[in-house]
């Protein structure tokens, strides 16, 4: 009888300190995403920046696209998921100038936000919806880096000097 004891005192350890280092794991990230960067706000002071301006740009059409999008992300991760992308979807309507969040800026904005493992998925939910993915195949090839170092110059060449 000891000894089934002793191997669930292991298990439950085992088993106590995964779900500790799973909870620790996420955790860091979102304090990491709540340190200042260069230009003094956050990550998520970003976030909350562009879904702030753009709350009033979003269509019920453009909503629910969104919804089907997310629906694959673990309902538990979900809501962080769908602020993020609706963030980036915000800032590249900002900065296109839209006066309203299209299918075009929903779309370069979720495949600029998530990273390429989830482009697939992506590809597959267009092809269902009868969407032409031609225009947005260069945005598919870029990494989240290179997207940020490409909008920064382009930015830089259009300030006067």
């Amino acid at each position: 009888m000891s000894i089934l004891m002793d191997y669930f005192i292991i298990i439950w350890g085992i088993l106590l300190i995964t779900l500790m280092s799973i909870g620790g794991f996420f955790m860091f990230r979102k304090f990491l995403k709540r340190l200042p960067k260069e230009d003094g706000k956050s990550t998520m002071d970003w976030e909350e920046y562009y879904m702030e301006k753009t709350k009033d740009m979003w269509g019920d059409s453009e909503k629910k696209l969104l919804e089907e999008l997310v629906s694959p992300v673990p309902e538990l991760f979900r809501d962080v998921a769908r602020q993020s992308i609706a963030s980036k979807i915000g800032e590249v309507a900002l900065r296109k100038q839209s006066k309203k969040i299209t299918q075009d800026v929903l779309i370069e904005g979720y495949i600029i936000a998530t990273p390429k493992r989830d482009h697939k998925f992506l590809r597959k939910k267009l092809r269902e919806k009868e969407i032409d993915i031609t225009p947005y195949e260069p945005l598919f090839q870029l990494s989240p880096g290179t997207y940020k170092y490409k909008v920064k110059q382009k930015l830089k060449q259009k300030r006067p000097h």
